[in-house]
């Protein structure tokens, strides 16, 4: 049927119903969500019932997801209303692990999303279950986490240090060849006759010393994954300023992952700022193809006092391209 399909973006899935009717019973495509087809479903009794679970296969039943969700049910029309679960986790192995009772009955149409938390592979050994998606980063080889450990003790140590770094905060100590390696920038900046060769510093005044701390730790290969997700906003600004292209994919792919109705106006501008068009277009799918618009009706009145006027016509384009008539 028309209406069974599940669109998708980041960690979130969204299944629009029009007319659930005098049907007693419905069940979704199947959509896919690591390594699992999902399905959902909703049932008409008492109470509505809808469920999540993965489709029955080998995978599902060798490697059973553990998941961390929350459901949330949205009835449209002038009086519009949201109805969300708790957050749960549970092991899905079947249509009958997991069912959420909503006690409203609903006409005409409304829309079911399931936003993914976290889902973990549930080993059948009984050993410990592990999320498929990164947490501390991926394991290196043996001589890569060696030189990884030196260029560790360079920056930590400050051995043979030949750069001062002067924040509005403190100093940090680093290496001309490790920045110059790193950004055309800085090896502009020690490449030619400018201040910062001659007095062997440089003054980042425009970030806190944790964060630059956070920016020498990637330039070293040394961050720790928290870490990256704390400063991310700073680091995008620096790597837009000091040109590393690579760090600012790494943050555009970041802020794209768990774009939420909290956030996705803050990201929205962020992805203008940098020129991020992937991170752009995430935020006007989440915030129009999938609705979420409603959720930050009273946030949006301030930020379009402030948003620049290209992006609201973009805003305004992307409206006429999803609610145009059929």
């Amino acid at each position: 049927m028309a209406d069974s399909k599940v669109e998708m973006i980041s960690r979130l899935a969204q299944w629009k119903i029009d007319n659930f009717g005098p049907c007693s019973f419905k069940k979704s495509d199947p959509f896919k969500v690591g390594i699992w087809n999902w399905h959902l479903s909703i049932e008409k009794n008492r109470y509505i019932y809808i469920r999540l679970y993965p489709e029955p296969s080998r995978v599902s039943k060798e490697q059973p997801p553990l998941a961390r969700f929350i459901l949330r049910v949205c009835i449209s029309g002038a009086n519009r209303k949201q109805y969300t679960s708790p957050i749960h986790e549970r092991l899905l192995r079947t249509c009958e692990d997991f069912v959420w009772p909503v006690d409203p009955t609903f006409h005409g149409r409304f829309i079911i999303d399931v936003e993914f938390l976290d889902l973990k592979i549930c080993p059948l050994n009984g050993g410990d279950a592990c999320s498929i998606w990164p947490g501390d980063g991926v394991m290196q080889s043996v001589s890569a986490q060696s030189s990884l450990q030196c260029l560790s003790r360079m920056l930590d140590e400050a051995i043979l240090s030949d750069l001062t770094i002067n924040t509005a905060e403190g100093t940090l100590r680093a290496h001309k060849a490790i920045l110059s390696a790193s950004s055309p920038v800085f090896q502009s900046m020690f490449h030619h006759d400018l201040k910062e060769k001659e007095s062997s510093s440089i003054y980042v005044q425009d970030m806190p010393l944790e964060s630059c701390m956070a920016l020498l730790s990637y330039l070293y290969g040394t961050i720790k994954q928290e870490d990256f997700w704390k400063h991310r906003l700073a680091l995008l600004g620096a790597a837009n300023k000091y040109d590393i292209a690579n760090l600012k994919d790494a943050c555009e792919e970041s802020l794209l992952e768990d774009i939420n109705s909290e956030n996705v106006l803050e990201r929205l501008q962020e992805a203008w700022l940098y020129q991020l068009n992937k991170l752009k277009k995430g935020c006007l799918t989440y915030l129009f193809d999938f609705g979420k618009i409603y959720d930050v009706k009273d946030e949006v009145k301030n930020f379009f006092r402030h948003a620049d006027r290209e992006l609201m016509l973009e805003m305004f384009q992307e409206v006429l391209t999803v609610w145009k008539p059929v």
